[in-house]
């Protein structure tokens, strides 16, 4: 029997299991689990996607990831590919590591987010590691409760839900946490409760599958990008493609490769060939933007700007 595609839309939330061939270990050290933070981090800044919660066992891996544009499939593909080269090299070893395809399911995240994020959470204690979640080391807890920075983490969507300042939703998060924290195995965050493939009720998955459904829109040209990029910057092509850091040229560039490397019919190296510049310079500074949107509200408005002419213009194409 063939198996259902994945359900893609913009804005889906996922809770994606990756587990070791056979039940075995995916994790030897220290270092493999960081190699494995490294994968996540890039994946968030070459997808766009939002990681809200994760938690690194042994044999398996929790993940509630928020897509973008790009679909799981994608990132998960990306990140196992890589870690499988990794840890092979690693070990001098062949095969797989993961057990065939991840599990997947679509989450309704207004019902069943902080709850999944809690239950990953204390997924260590059920699995009797540590006492309390704050004492593992390798999950996203200690970050929402401030103990750890990690930059590609998205906690304010958690958070939020449980106050608007910081200090009291965390205090509260931890509480929320404490009292699931003796919490079984609950069946429907595996298996989920519409279809198999996704955790909420018949309304939600009813509606996601029609979301889902709805016809994709025509890829664009790297031509058309660039000069939807040039006109908001109100720039030539020409001075995109002139040598040298000069402003606004540069600044409209990083935009240019930022859009073009999350498009999934394009590549930095065509857009490089396009404007005769080194590829190498066009992907470090499509991997700087996101750091410098969270900075800088006119860059945000103007990519904004730019990706809503996008989609109309891919529509208008359809």
């Amino acid at each position: 029997m063939a198996r259902k595609p994945r359900i893609h839309y913009h804005g889906a939330a996922y809770h994606v299991i990756l587990r070791g061939n056979g039940g075995q270990d995916i994790f030897f050290s220290k270092a493999d689990r960081s190699r494995f933070y490294f994968l996540l981090q890039e994946g968030v800044e070459k997808y766009g996607h939002r990681i809200h919660g994760h938690c690194l066992m042994t044999n398996h891996v929790h993940l509630v990831i928020q897509v973008s544009e790009v679909p799981l499939s994608r990132i998960m593909h990306n990140i196992g590919f890589r870690y499988t080269n990794y840890l092979n090299r690693r070990l001098r070893r062949k095969g797989h590591i993961f057990q065939g395809r991840y599990k997947a399911l679509l989450v309704d995240a207004d019902s069943y987010l902080l709850e999944l994020i809690r239950y990953i959470h204390c997924n260590p204690v059920r699995a009797r590691l540590v006492q309390s979640p704050e004492h593992y080391p390798w999950s996203s807890h200690r970050t929402y409760l401030g103990r750890d920075d990690v930059g590609w983490l998205t906690t304010d969507l958690v958070l939020s839900q449980f106050a608007a300042q910081q200090k009291r939703a965390r205090s509260r998060y931890a509480d929320f946490v404490t009292q699931g924290i003796d919490e079984k195995h609950r069946v429907e965050f595996h298996q989920g409760s519409y279809q198999g493939r996704i955790l909420g009720d018949d309304h939600f998955g009813e509606k996601s599958l029609a979301r889902a459904a709805e016809p994709l829109q025509r890829p664009l040209r790297l031509e058309q990008i660039v000069k939807a990029v040039c006109d908001v910057y109100g720039i030539s092509t020409d001075l995109l493609r002139e040598p040298g850091k000069r402003q606004p040229g540069a600044k409209a560039r990083a935009v240019a490769a930022y859009l073009i490397q999350n498009a999934d019919n394009l590549t930095l190296s065509e857009l490089a060939h396009y404007v005769g510049r080194d590829l190498a310079g066009l992907s470090r500074a499509a991997g700087r933007l996101p750091h410098r949107l969270t900075r800088d509200a006119g860059l945000a408005r103007k990519l904004a700007t730019i990706q809503q002419q996008l989609e109309q213009m891919s529509k208008c194409q359809a």
